[in-house]
């Protein structure tokens, strides 16, 4: 049974609702991300687009690439690079692992959810392997008859 409280404290700034779609996630992770000031003002106003985001490995360290943080309006004079590589702080097992498994065929590290916890911004990650067009036919399928039913129970209760 899942815990009610599981996301108690938390402030979600956006989701990756793309990644659920297109991968089959394997195991899911939570990681700290090294961020400019500017960026984290902007990550309250919630203008963050990681669509095309993925975490690269890099001399045993984890960086998030193709995650777009639009500049903070009040920056000043030298606002961030809205898609720069920004850190994953993760610890060295964790990078182990996930550089291990992402090194197989199919599988990729994609970024979930990003929220704030307790002030700190975090991001959940996932080891996913990518659906091909009949799985996700499957998925639409599934989700369509479930939505079908749930609708048969309610007209039945009128």
């Amino acid at each position: 049974m899942s815990n009610p409280n599981r996301h108690a404290g938390e402030k979600l700034i956006a989701t990756n609702k793309n990644a659920r779609r297109l991968y089959e996630f394997i195991d899911v992770l939570e990681a700290g991300l090294v961020l400019m000031g500017s960026e984290l003002k902007s990550l309250r106003e919630g203008r963050v687009n990681f669509m095309d985001g993925y975490v690269r490995f890099q001399n045993h360290e984890a960086w998030l690439t193709g995650v777009h943080i639009a500049p903070y309006a009040n920056a000043g004079m030298d606002p961030h690079e809205p898609t720069r590589e920004r850190k994953l702080l993760l610890h060295h097992r964790e990078i182990d692992k996930l550089q291990a498994s992402a090194a197989q065929k199919g599988l990729t590290v994609v970024p979930v959810r990003l929220y704030f916890k307790n002030g700190r911004v975090k991001l959940e990650i996932a080891l996913g392997k990518g659906k091909n067009v009949h799985d996700r036919r499957d998925d639409l399928k599934a989700r369509d008859l479930d939505r079908d039913t749930q609708r048969q129970l309610a007209d039945m209760k009128r």
